[in-house]
């Protein structure tokens, strides 16, 4: 299993159906996404996901998820490629992060974080194997959910090959 990292920034797209999704998720629902990943075409299903929110305050990780389909091009005019690159996945947790965070972007800048590019400035980022033990120790700590995969009941899933 790997980890990426997803992006989102309120000043490109507000999302004002979170709250409810994060009810929803809460709730227990399976709720699944669509999400850009920029230029990563590594990313398979089984692999972890968490969301970053950054550009405005609260900056942090305010949910994860898992991979449901591979990257898949989406025919899109306003790129220079005529296409984006997008996943699906399911959500495993959700907060508005419209109010709060779970992980703040402060938090990101210590050690064994600080390993990692947390700004960056499209989805799809790998996110390091040190960071990734420590962010998956305290995102269950913090929210109470052990990461368990849905495609293999496990924390880890059989990747095909190499992201």
């Amino acid at each position: 299993m790997a980890a990426f990292l997803l992006i989102w920034s309120p000043k490109k797209w507000p999302w004002p159906e979170l709250p409810d999704i994060a009810r929803r998720v809460k709730a227990g629902e399976a709720v699944a996404d669509v999400w850009g990943c920029g230029t990563a075409r590594g990313l398979l299903p089984g692999d972890r996901v968490f969301v970053h929110r950054v550009s405005q305050e609260p900056k942090g990780v305010f949910a994860s998820g898992w991979v449901t389909r591979a990257p898949y091009e989406v025919p899109d005019a306003a790129s220079k490629r005529g296409y984006r690159l997008c996943i699906d996945f399911v959500y495993d947790f959700l907060t508005d992060a419209h109010k709060e965070v779970v992980v703040t972007r402060d938090e990101l800048r210590a050690h064994p974080f600080s390993v990692q590019t947390w700004d960056a400035q499209m989805s799809g980022t790998l996110i390091k194997p040190v960071a990734e033990g420590a962010l998956e120790k305290l995102w269950t700590a913090r929210t109470g959910r052990r990461a368990a995969n849905p495609h293999t009941g496990s924390g880890t899933a059989k990747r095909s090959k190499p992201a």
